[in-house]
């Protein structure tokens, strides 16, 4: 694990409280802002701020220290938004880093970052179905507007790609097949994090050696457990289990 970081050691601390073997690129300016408000009844409210920006010399500082670090990875995730006064040129070079040392990268983003992995052929994605809707130029919000969203990221050259759509479920689409996964309703106390829980769940499967449509099941039952309770990415290891129990995987 590693990116950028404030001269504050928050994320540092909270890497190592879980046991995460991290490092980072240090700044100077805060790089992102997240506040999430629970209410008593379980209801939580993301706030995300934008940082402050981050500089060309820390973009430089970036792909140096993921040249060092990237024979250490099977796969590499690139998530979030770009920093204010960055540019798709500076997020190309972190990509050009990776791709040229053959690592299976998967990227979570939206918006102008999203539109720019777009052209960029090769890289996995994971989406849900309103960012992908908005770079594509239609409503995504159901089973068949998604596959048809995949199969315009197939024609586009995009190795792999994963479009969550909530409680509906989730599809995957990649060179070895199309799949479709849904998961047993739950009573959600909060989807704040079951992005993130759904791409590590996908990655962990996919390290393990899994096929993808078990990975895929992996992925939904981390997302869904994600949502029993307020706090991104807090379940259990038998909560992940009994979940992953009870999701249907399909062909498509």
């Amino acid at each position: 694990m590693y990116g950028f970081c404030r001269r504050l050691f928050w994320s540092t601390a909270l890497a190592q409280g879980e046991g995460l073997n991290s490092s980072w690129t240090w700044t100077d300016s805060e790089t992102r802002t997240c506040t999430i408000l629970v209410s008593q009844n379980g209801d939580a409210t993301e706030i995300d701020e934008p940082g402050l920006p981050i500089s060309k010399p820390d973009w430089k500082r970036l792909k140096r220290d993921v040249r060092k670090y990237i024979s250490l990875a099977n796969f590499v995730c690139v998530s979030g938004s770009l920093p204010p006064n960055s540019s798709a040129d500076d997020l190309q070079g972190l990509l050009s880093v990776l791709v040229d040392a053959k690592k299976q990268v998967w990227v979570d983003t939206s918006g102008a970052s999203l539109d720019t992995i777009l052209t960029y052929p090769g890289i996995c994605i994971k989406v849900n179905g309103n960012e992908i809707g908005k770079s594509l130029g239609f409503e995504v919000k159901d089973v068949p507007s998604a596959q048809r969203a995949l199969r315009i990221l197939g024609e586009r050259g995009l190795a792999t790609c994963a479009i969550t759509l909530g409680d509906a479920g989730a599809l995957l689409a990649s060179q070895a097949g199309r799949w479709y996964a849904q998961g047993p309703q739950v009573r959600a106390v909060s989807s704040v994090g079951s992005g993130d829980s759904f791409l590590g769940g996908l990655l962990s499967a996919l390290d393990e050696g899994k096929d993808w449509p078990k990975a895929l099941s992996d992925a939904v039952a981390a997302g869904t457990a994600n949502t029993l309770s307020a706090g991104g990415g807090q379940f259990t290891a038998q909560e992940f289990r009994r979940i992953r129990e009870q999701t249907q995987i399909q062909t498509w």
